[in-house]
C-alpha cells in the first residue's frame, strides 16, 4: 500500500513510466519458499508497531491492529488480482484508482475483497459504471485473465521477486529489483532521481 501510494505520487515528479502489474502474492511466496513475516510471533509484534509508524510517515490511511494480521492471512486476494488483471487487459486507465481502492478496503476497512459484491463496490467507488464492473467481474473466471495473471506472476519470479512489494526498474538496459517500501530512496538513486520524501511537492 505504501509503495503504491508513493510511486503514484512520484510518477509526476520523477522521469519514469510507471506500470502497475497485478501479480499473485501466494504464487510468488510459494515459488520462493517464503512465509508471511507475521507468522513469526516476535516479528508480528514488531510489524504492528512498524506499520503504524510507516503509515504516519508515508501519510497513508492505514488502520491496523493485532487482529489485522489474522484477517490478512485468512483472506484470499486472488479474485481482486484477477479483477485488476482484467482491468489491465481492457481498461488500463482505471488500474491505478482501482488498485488504491482495493488496498484501502483491505488494509483500512478490513473488507473481504474476495467477495463479488465487494469487488463491485470497489469498482463503483473507483468510478466504473455498474455495467463495466459486471463485465470485468465476469472476465475473472476466463482462461485469458487467469493465464495473464500467471504470466505476470511468473515474470516477477523471473526477476527475483520473493514477496511484495516488488518494484522492477528498467534502467540503462538492465532490470533492477527492489523489495519493500523503504527502498524507494535507493530506487531514485539508481535511476538518477532525487528523493524528496514520502510526499513530494
Amino acid at each position: 500500500f505504501f509503495t503504491l501510494q508513493v510511486l503514484c505520487r512520484y510518477q509526476h515528479v520523477w522521469t519514469i513510466d510507471l506500470r502497475l502489474r497485478p501479480a499473485f502474492l501466494s504464487g510468488i511466496m510459494q515459488a520462493a519458499g517464503n512465509k508471511p513475516p507475521a507468522m513469526l510471533p516476535k516479528r508480528a509484534e514488531y510489524l504492528l508497531k512498524d506499520v503504524r509508524r510507516m503509515a504516519k510517515y508515508y501519510q497513508v490511511p492505514l488502520q491496523i491492529s493485532a487482529d489485522s494480521f489474522q484477517h490478512i492471512l485468512g483472506k484470499s486476494t486472488l479474485g481482486a488480482m484477477r479483477f485488476l488483471t482484467a482491468v489491465d487487459m481492457t481498461q488500463p486507465q482505471h488500474l491505478e484508482p482501482l488498485s488504491r481502492e482495493f488496498w484501502i478496503r483491505f488494509w483500512s476497512q478490513h473488507e473481504d475483497t474476495s467477495q463479488p459484491e465487494n469487488i463491485l463496490s470497489v469498482a463503483r467507488q473507483a468510478g466504473l459504471s455498474s455495467e463495466l464492473a459486471q463485465k470485468l467481474l465476469e472476465m475473472i473466471s476466463s482462461s485469458a485473465v487467469k493465464n495473464r495473471l500467471k504470466e505476470t506472476t511468473d515474470e516477477a519470479i523471473k526477476y527475483g521477486a520473493f514477496g511484495m512489494p516488488a518494484v522492477v526498474a528498467h534502467f540503462n538496459g538492465e532490470p533492477h529489483l527492489f523489495f519493500g517500501s523503504d527502498r524507494l530512496e535507493l530506487l531514485g538513486s539508481i535511476i538518477g532521481e532525487k528523493w524528496l520524501g514520502p510526499v513530494p511537492t
